[in-house]
């Protein structure tokens, strides 16, 4: 039997499940907002860890595509003190494949593969318990009804309230994310700092990350703790208005006044650190959000969740691996179900697990975010010492 399946969104989750059913023979529909695979940018890398993220390429098909893009040397991770010293400079040995590095882009398009994507369908609602099926309201006044329905919509999913009310809450961290392009020929200091993965520099509740892409493309991140509104009024909430002669607002698309904002909250830090700001292009702010853990709900039948849209928790190379191997996992349960009982008992499976396993990892990623912006710098370098010995 072949049930009417849709899944919202084309992220990691949605891919992935969509993915593994085409191996499976089963239609699926994907379904996304966005016009076309690179109508925005991709985000940043992702390290795919061998008993999450890779399992669920394997169940795809899709392992050894995976083994020849990614960058094993990426899994490398080196900590600095805000004055430069290293203290912390970790290398993986050269058959590590433990946690390889991929860009999110070309994971995209590994996935897509021969998936017929239906871009430029934004959904607005998703209503179960028609009669006919789960009917989805798409942008376009349009609408369709499905057997199943899969919510891989991200943070703010239109999908979880016909499961759900619950809705993503501030962790008090605030990132804002920069980048530099050919590093290696136009910062080849800055290039040796990083490393050829990750580099780190922990403060008083503030830290920086840089992080390699390929191409030379490296992403740069600063984490601080702040009010949600801490760019309205710099004086009041961050203390830098007065030290550092800005205004009392800031404009968030004002690339040099966020440039200058930053350098002033970063200030006494060792000057190469401070040139992964300096040198940086555009900034964007990203406020991290978080659902409540363990986030779960009573079963709806027809309508289930994977990914951010389930289990949105803090961004520490966990949520994308756990997104896959679900998505990997639904699609395995799906594609073996016979009739509507059957794919309804395999979906209440599924949820069950998923809330577990789920449950699990956003106390640890909470906790780890607690310690990573921290008002003890050590707290850091404690955690990175628990799960990456030196």
């Amino acid at each position: 039997m072949r049930h009417r399946i849709a899944v919202i969104g084309g992220g990691p989750a949605g891919l992935t499940f969509a993915r593994v059913l085409h191996r499976h023979d089963h239609p699926v529909t994907v379904l996304e907002r966005d016009p076309a695979p690179d109508a925005r940018p991709p985000g940043g890398t992702l390290d795919l860890h061998e008993n999450l993220g890779q399992l669920a390429l394997d169940k795809a098909g899709l392992l050894a595509e995976f083994q020849a893009l990614s960058r094993p040397e990426g899994q490398a991770m080196r900590i600095l003190g805000p004055d430069g010293t290293v203290l912390r400079d970790w290398q993986p040995r050269p058959d590590d494949r433990a946690n390889p590095e991929i860009d999110r882009g070309q994971l995209r398009d590994l996935l897509l593969g021969p998936l017929d994507v239906q871009w430029g369908r934004g959904v607005t609602e998703v209503v179960p318990g028609t009669g006919d099926g789960v009917l989805v309201r798409f942008a376009d006044g349009r609408q369709e009804t499905f057997d199943l329905v899969v919510g891989a919509d991200g943070a703010w999913s239109r999908v979880r309230p016909a499961v759900s009310s619950a809705t993503p809450h501030y962790t008090g961290v605030t990132s804002v994310e920069t980048s530099l392009d050919d590093v290696d020929t136009r910062y080849p200091d800055l290039a040796r700092l990083i490393g050829d993965g990750a580099m780190a520099v922990y403060g008083v509740n503030r830290n920086l990350v840089a992080q390699r892409n390929s191409g030379g493309h490296v992403k740069v991140y600063a984490q601080f703790r702040a009010p949600l509104d801490w760019h309205t009024n710099l004086d009041r909430h961050m203390g830098l208005n007065r030290r550092a002669g800005l205004d009392a607002g800031l404009d968030l698309a004002d690339a040099e006044a966020v440039r200058s904002s930053l350098l002033a909250l970063f200030d006494g830090w060792a000057a190469p650190v401070l040139d992964l700001l300096r040198h940086g292009t555009a900034f964007v702010h990203r406020p991290l959000y978080v659902l409540p853990a363990p986030h779960t709900w009573t079963h709806v039948p027809g309508v289930t969740l994977l990914g951010d849209a389930a289990h949105l928790m803090p961004p520490l190379g966990v949520g994308a691996n756990l997104a896959m191997l679900e998505g990997a996992e639904l699609a395995e349960s799906v594609a073996v179900s016979q009739g509507p009982g059957d794919l309804d008992e395999a979906i209440r499976a599924f949820e069950e697990q998923m809330w577990a396993r789920a449950g699990r990892w956003a106390k640890i990623t909470t906790a780890g975010l607690e310690r990573l912006v921290s008002p003890d710098p050590t707290e850091a370098l404690a955690f990175f010492d628990e799960v990456q010995p030196s």
